[in-house]
C-alpha cells in the first residue's frame, strides 16, 4: 500500500467512525444529560497538600455580587477562610469595568497575602495584575478566562471552573432531546467574557451538529439584564413567535427577568420557549425550576465547593506547591432531580464530603 492509498484508508476509517459516533443523535445527547444529572457522592478532588499557612489575610474581588454565581463563590471562600483560619475581606466590583478596577486598588491597598478574582476576565484588569505579580501577591480565579487551572500569561496560579465545554454541551443537550430533535434555540451570551462566548459558542455547535436549529445568537451585557431582558424577551417573542422552542443561557441571570414578559405574552411557567442556562445554579434558578416558572434546567456548578477549592489553591501558592489539578464536577438540575446534591438548601452542594476532605489536608 502506497502513502495515496494509507491516506485514504485511513480517512475512510475516520468518516465511518465520525458517522457511527453521530449515527443517532438523541441517543448521544441523552447519555450526556443521563450522565450529569445523577447524585455527586464520590470525592475525586485532592487528598494531599499543604497544611494550613497560618495568619493569611485575603481579599476576594467579586465581579458583581448580584450574580448568584459570584456570590455563591464568595460565600463558600468565606466559609473555608474561617475553617482554615484566614482572615477574608470581599470586595464588590458591581458589574462594571471601573468598579472593578477601583476594588482591585483598594485590594492593593490592603496589601493583603492573596487575592481571588471572582467571576471576571482576568485580562480586563492587565495592569492590577502586574502590579500584584510585581508586589508578590499570588493570584487564583474563579472563571477569569477560558484556560483552567494555571495561566502564566495573566499571572494566575490556578483558574478553577467545572469543564464550561461540558457545562454547555449537557445545556444543549437536554434542550435537544426535550425538543424531541427539533429545537429552535436562541442563545443568550456577553462578549464581554471570553469564557462566556467560549461557551455561547460551544451551545451553538452542539445543537447544530446533533441537527437542531439556533434562530438567533444574542450577545447583551450580563451585568445589564435586569434593563433589557424584558424588552429583549418581547421583541424576540415577536420576531419568531412558537419557532423559539428553548433558550441556552451561558449564565442563569438571564432568566432573572424573563417571566413578566413571558407571562405578559400568554405563556405559562413550562411553556415554551423553555429556558436552560449552562450555569451557574444560582438560588433564584433553583427557585424557578422548583416552582415551575420559566426555567426547567441550569448545569449546576457546585459554587460552595469551588470557594473551599479556591482557598486550597492560595494555601498551595503560599507553601510554594503546584496548583491541585482539580476540575470540579458539575450537574444537570431539573424538577426531577432537584431534591438530591442539596437542592433543599436551592444550590449544588454535592454529598461528597468535600469539606472534611480539605479540612484533613489543611490538618484542621
Amino acid at each position: 500500500m502506497n502513502r495515496r492509498q494509507f491516506l485514504q484508508a485511513t480517512t475512510a476509517v475516520l468518516v465511518l467512525c465520525a458517522s457511527q459516533a453521530y449515527a443517532d443523535p438523541m441517543a448521544d445527547a441523552k447519555a450526556v444529560v443521563d450522565k450529569y444529572a445523577t447524585p455527586v457522592t464520590k470525592w475525586d478532588g485532592p487528598t494531599t497538600g499543604p497544611k494550613a499557612q497560618a495568619g493569611k489575610t485575603i481579599v476576594v474581588l467579586a465581579g458583581d455580587l448580584k450574580n448568584g454565581g459570584i456570590l455563591g463563590v464568595s460565600n463558600g471562600v468565606e466559609e473555608a477562610a474561617k475553617a482554615i483560619g484566614w482572615q477574608v475581606k470581599v470586595l464588590d466590583g458591581a458589574g462594571s469595568i471601573g468598579g472593578r478596577t477601583a476594588a482591585f486598588g483598594q485590594a492593593m491597598a490592603l496589601q493583603p497575602a492573596g487575592i481571588i478574582i471572582d467571576g471576571f476576565d482576568a485580562v480586563e484588569q492587565g495592569p492590577a495584575l502586574e502590579q500584584a505579580k510585581a508586589a508578590k501577591i499570588p493570584l487564583v480565579a474563579w472563571h477569569a478566562g477560558p484556560t483552567i487551572g494555571p495561566d502564566e500569561k495573566n499571572g494566575l496560579f490556578a483558574n478553577v471552573s467545572t469543564d464550561a465545554m461540558e457545562v454547555s454541551k449537557a445545556a444543549a443537550d437536554w434542550a435537544f432531546v426535550d425538543a424531541k430533535g427539533k429545537p429552535g434555540v436562541i442563545i443568550f451570551t456577553d462578549s464581554t467574557y471570553a469564557i462566556a462566548i467560549a461557551k455561547a459558542d460551544k451551545m451553538k455547535q452542539e445543537i447544530e451538529r446533533l441537527g437542531g436549529k439556533v434562530l438567533e445568537y444574542v450577545d447583551t451585557p450580563i451585568a445589564e439584564t435586569s434593563q433589557r431582558m424584558p424588552q429583549l424577551t418581547t421583541s424576540l417573542l415577536q420576531k419568531y413567535g412558537d419557532s423559539w422552542t428553548h433558550s441556552l443561557a451561558i449564565n442563569d441571570l438571564y432568566f432573572d427577568f424573563m417571566g413578566p414578559s413571558l407571562a405578559s405574552a400568554g405563556k405559562g411557567g413550562t411553556d415554551a420557549p423553555i429556558n436552560v442556562a449552562a450555569g451557574d445554579g444560582s438560588q433564584s434558578a433553583y427557585e424557578r425550576i422548583r416552582a415551575g416558572q420559566y426555567q426547567k434546567v441550569t448545569v449546576a456548578e457546585p459554587l460552595n465547593l469551588q470557594g473551599w477549592q479556591l482557598v486550597d489553591e492560595l494555601n498551595r501558592a503560599f507553601s510554594g506547591e503546584k496548583w491541585s489539578g482539580y476540575l470540579s464536577p458539575l450537574h444537570v438540575v431539573t424538577a426531577d432531580n432537584i431534591q438530591s446534591d442539596g437542592g433543599p438548601k436551592n444550590t449544588f452542594d454535592p454529598d461528597n464530603g468535600y469539606k472534611d476532605e480539605y479540612k484533613k489536608i489543611w490538618g484542621k
